[in-house]
């Protein structure tokens, strides 16, 4: 296993990998889901200041918990990562007062909680996270957890939904105005949201050439 992509705190980062993930099938959250969470939070972290243990702990520890994304606990899911993080981390002595931080942090990381992030260290993780959600990494996990959940690519009946409620349980091009057009609204640091408005921006252009490669101008 690569440490060397926690840097500077691989030795760190070696204790907290066996807890991270569970076993699962959900490559959108895998070990190179953390790896890049963690450099988007250290990138932040280098503008925005903030505990790197606390920050590198919630990063690895967010999805200790796996919840499939049609899971009717998909919104607790953060709640549960948080409580097996606390468990893990009093096993291994941690301070009380860093292991509140990071219990925070993994249950405002998420999107589907709607947990209002309060700490400096909460902020990060959350757009840390999500910046994954945006780009070309956000194209490709949309396709990807689509595909897994047996998704259609889009209605050809009426691919824009102007007759028609959204539905990104059947059509993953949904997904796109239901909740990844929007994520770059809601960031909550100077840094992650000049990153989010960059990645937004090539979000909107894949969706413009999709749609003339389907046909709709």
């Amino acid at each position: 296993m690569n440490n060397l992509a926690f840097a500077p705190l691989a030795t760190l980062a070696a204790r907290l990998l066996p807890h991270a993930l569970e076993p699962s099938e959900d490559g959108a959250h895998d070990l190179s889901h953390l790896q890049r969470v963690w450099h988007n939070a250290r990138t932040l972290q280098a503008e925005e200041g903030g505990d790197l243990e606390v920050l590198l702990a919630a990063v690895l520890l967010h999805d200790c918990v796996s919840v499939e994304k049609n899971s009717p606990l998909r919104s607790q899911a953060s709640r549960l990562a948080a409580k097996k993080a606390t468990s893990v981390l009093l096993e291994m002595h941690w301070p009380e007062k860093k292991i509140i931080a990071i219990s925070h942090a993994i249950e405002a990381h998420s999107f589907s909680a709607n947990i209002t992030p309060l700490t400096l260290e909460a902020k990060i993780v959350q757009d840390a996270d999500r910046l994954d959600s945006l780009g070309m990494l956000g194209v490709a996990r949309t396709f990807y957890v689509a595909g897994r959940m047996g998704s259609a690519l889009y209605d050809p009946n009426d691919p824009e939904a102007k007759e028609r409620d959204y539905d990104d349980t059947r059509f993953c091009l949904d997904h796109f105005q239901t909740k990844l057009l929007h994520l770059a609204d809601g960031f909550q640091t100077a840094a992650g949201q000049r990153l989010a408005q960059l990645r937004h921006q090539r979000l909107k252009g894949f969706m413009e050439q999709f749609k003339e490669e389907i046909g709709i101008v």
